[in-house]
């Protein structure tokens, strides 16, 4: 039976000296390791995943392949290491990565898909807030230019996956793309064209519609008729199964949809952020960090997703600044994130790239990467920690 967590069973950190000690450590081991994973990411311009050994560059995916979704997790750390430390090393090694972000989105667009806002969110966007250089900016509007031709009008949806000229994933939306709004939204703000702003909006209350389940659990993926547009049914391609409720997807719609109110200040994004952080709450048993999957079978191993946790504490941290966290809301971000800290979950050894253990990346119902490190899970832990401990704004 589910042990709810309430505040009384919470493992709170000791005392505030020893939480900010483990957080300023785990945030110097970010900035350490940063350093090698940014240059060599700038030398070999790649995806940069996941890996079970935590080696992230011996992923099998090219930088201009569209399955890739995760090199800028990497610039993403680099640019909150020079903001921070003000070593021009991190900068330069971004910069040197400016060819291949400006080729993808105006010479090989085709080969992309919805996750154009991880990708530009955290290189063209966050260098133009940082440099003021226009040529970021122009290719941060182009990339979000190219989002724009994924909107299915019919359906009011963004197309997740597959070339825009094929039929592969026509149909389909999934919960991850809520972080991608960012970018629209930004877009709309520098140009002053409100389509960015309106296609953003049209997904995002598509997503509340159809992938949020009345209970506040999520689907991953839902379907629609490409010519009505009428909804046709959930999908799964991150949780163990259809009506499943994948913890992460759930962690990317708390952060996606509070994002979403922030840009738009429509109400109903807040409560929605609200309710499905109660039902994530709700989950949580004694270990505090979530399962990979909160409906997990009979038997099967309950494996707990580092990735997910931290992406979680970034939607709560963002729910604390619209001022709307209860203390519930606030005692659950500190206990999660000062686990993340802890010996259990981190690898100090630099050798290693990887920084966040514990993983878990699912695809088709079953397990792609078990216990595995993630760029995501290690870039979002570092957000997390900038917000904590230095007020930091993040990019999105």
């Amino acid at each position: 039976m589910k042990t709810v967590v309430t505040e009384s069973k919470l493992t709170h950190h000791p005392d505030a000296l020893k939480f900010d000690t483990s957080l300023s450590r785990a945030f110097d081991l970010c900035v350490r390791k940063t350093r090698s994973n940014i240059k060599q990411l700038a030398d070999d311009p790649k995806s940069a995943a996941l890996a079970v050994d935590g080696n992230y560059f011996n992923f099998k995916e090219g930088f201009y392949e569209i399955g890739n979704w995760t090199s800028s997790f990497f610039t993403g750390m680099a640019l909150l290491a020079w903001r921070k430390t003000e070593e021009e090393f991190f900068l330069q090694q971004v910069l040197r990565l400016a060819p291949h972000y400006r080729e993808k989105v105006f010479t090989r667009h085709l080969d992309t898909h919805h996750d154009l806002g991880f990708l530009y969110s955290l290189y063209s966007v966050m260098l133009y807030r940082l440099t003021s250089d226009p040529e970021h900016r122009e290719v941060g509007l182009r990339a979000a230019e190219v989002l724009v031709q994924r909107f299915n009008p019919v359906g009011n949806f963004i197309r997740a996956w597959g070339h825009v000229n094929t039929t592969e994933y026509d149909n389909m939306a999934i919960i991850d793309c809520l972080m991608n709004l960012s970018l629209l939204y930004w877009a709309s703000n520098e140009t002053g064209d409100n389509k960015y702003r309106d296609i953003a909006v049209r997904h995002a209350d598509t997503a509340l519609k159809n992938l949020v389940r009345p209970d506040g659990s999520v689907y991953h993926a839902y379907r629609f008729d490409i010519k009505t547009g009428k909804p046709l049914g959930g999908d799964t391609f991150g949780g163990c199964a259809v009506e499943s409720h994948w913890a992460r997807g759930t962690a990317w719609a708390i952060y996606g949809f509070a994002l979403s109110y922030r840009h738009t200040n429509d109400k109903k994004y807040l409560d929605a952020a609200l309710r499905i952080t109660h039902k994530f709450n709700q989950e949580l048993d004694g270990d505090e960090i979530p399962v990979w999957d909160f409906r997990l079978p009979p038997g099967e191993a309950p494996l707990r997703d580092s990735s997910a946790a931290a992406v979680a504490v970034c939607g709560y941290q963002e729910l604390q600044n619209l001022g709307v966290a209860d203390a519930l809301i606030s005692k659950i971000k500190e206990s999660l994130l000062y686990h993340l800290c802890s010996d259990a979950y981190l690898n100090f050894d630099e050798s290693c790239p990887g920084i966040l253990k514990y993983g878990q990346v699912g695809v088709n119902g079953a397990a792609l990467a078990q216990n595995a490190y993630t760029s995501w899970g290690d870039y979002y832990l570092m957000e997390a920690l900038a917000r904590e401990l230095f007020q930091a704004k993040t990019a999105w």
